[in-house]
């Protein structure tokens, strides 16, 4: 792994016994030695605490104010971001002219900029983009020296108000800049990606460590490597870039029409406009081809990423793939999602090396959410 990056918090993962593997061209932590399981059910009962740095934390510094600049950063998705008030996050899609997502990623209206979240694998083409995109209208300035870690769970929200003052007060999808008395500037958003209540918060990477370990310290967290991370957002009903969505896949498909607004939808005040427009309203007013399901096998056998999906358990037609897929230790089952053809709502089987087994559509998400709205 000697190519790979290493996280600020590297030698801290270490100490706390982290198997590192690569991940987005870093090394990250999968699990530490409480194992997956453990590390799940932990964070749905106390806290987790990850670390989430390989990310991408951009800020767009608007050139002619801030009119323009939302109306430049609204131009690359079909997302409504004029309407965004200062001290909210709002989830976004980059999209292509073909109707693919390039990417999934958070923004927040901090009054005088736009603070941007994108995904690690992502990130370079993603300040690209915005750069050739933004650049009459914005300064886009790719922030290198903060951390960001995301604490998630019931017991979020105390641990991180004994550091931080003034979280407590936020709800579901707020951000603020607040002061630590013992770590100077922290950027918070109350958010996540594990279907728990929490917070991602970015801190300046000389305070990392410390902030961290204090974090560690305070009841009921610890600390949750990418394999239980990976477990939650699923049970969550999440998608992962890469996995579920990629350039390929229309917002339509994936189920994430919550995500594009009215206004910017056929008949709204700035319907269009954006990449891939043509088939995404499309898809809107007729269907797509296929859309994202969730998953219940029968048994107790995971149905993982690229088991195949037919009509019949011999022969047939293959109707669908699976995109991610594991066992849920909250549900005590195996949870999976993926795409299935529009308009087939007959049987459905997946096949796991050679064999075919009954699998069930689900409502999505398999575990309630907790935000705290």
């Amino acid at each position: 792994m000697s190519d790979l990056k290493r996280l600020g918090l590297h030698d801290l993962h270490v100490e706390l016994g982290g198997k590192l593997v690569p991940f987005a061209g870093y090394e990250m932590p999968v699990q530490y030695p409480m194992g997956v399981m453990k590390e799940h059910l932990h964070t749905r009962a106390e806290a987790g605490l990850f670390d989430v740095s390989h990310m991408g934390q951009v800020i767009l510094k608007p050139k002619a104010g801030m009119a323009a600049l939302i109306a430049g950063f609204e131009a690359l998705m079909p997302v409504d971001v004029a309407s965004l008030p200062e001290g909210r996050q709002r989830y976004g899609l980059f999209t292509n002219e073909a109707g693919g997502i390039l990417d999934d990623l958070m923004f927040a209206n901090r009054g005088d900029h736009l603070f941007v979240v994108v995904n690690a694998g992502c990130k370079e083409a993603d300040i690209a983009h915005m750069t050739a995109k933004l650049g009459a209208v914005a300064e886009v300035i790719a922030i290198t020296d903060r951390a960001l870690l995301a604490l998630q769970g019931p017991k979020a929200e105390a641990a991180l108000e004994a550091l931080v003052p003034g979280v407590a007060a936020m709800k579901f999808m707020d951000v603020a800049v607040l002061a630590s008395p013992a770590h100077g500037e922290i950027w918070v958003s109350r958010s996540g990606y594990t279907g728990e209540d929490g917070f991602e918060i970015s801190v300046a990477e000389a305070q990392a460590e410390s902030f961290a370990r204090a974090l560690l310290a305070s009841d009921g967290v610890a600390p949750i490597g990418l394999g239980a991370r990976d477990s939650l957002r699923l049970e969550a009903g999440l998608c992962l870039y890469g996995h579920d969505i990629d350039t390929t896949t229309s917002p339509v498909e994936a189920g994430l029409t919550w995500a594009i607004q009215k206004v910017r939808r056929t008949g709204g005040a700035r319907e269009g406009g954006f990449p891939g427009a043509a088939r995404i309203l499309a898809e809107l007013a007729e269907a797509p081809a296929r859309k994202r399901i969730g998953l219940r096998p029968e048994g107790r056998a995971p149905m993982r990423e690229g088991v195949t999906l037919w009509d019949a358990a011999e022969g047939g037609t293959q109707v669908g793939l699976v995109t991610s897929g594991g066992f849920g230790p909250s549900v005590e089952a195996p949870v999976a999602m993926g795409y299935l053809s529009a308009g087939y709502d007959g049987p459905l089987f997946g096949e796991v090396r050679g064999r075919r087994h009954a699998v069930a559509r689900a409502p999505m998400p398999f575990q309630p959410t907790t935000y705290k709205r």
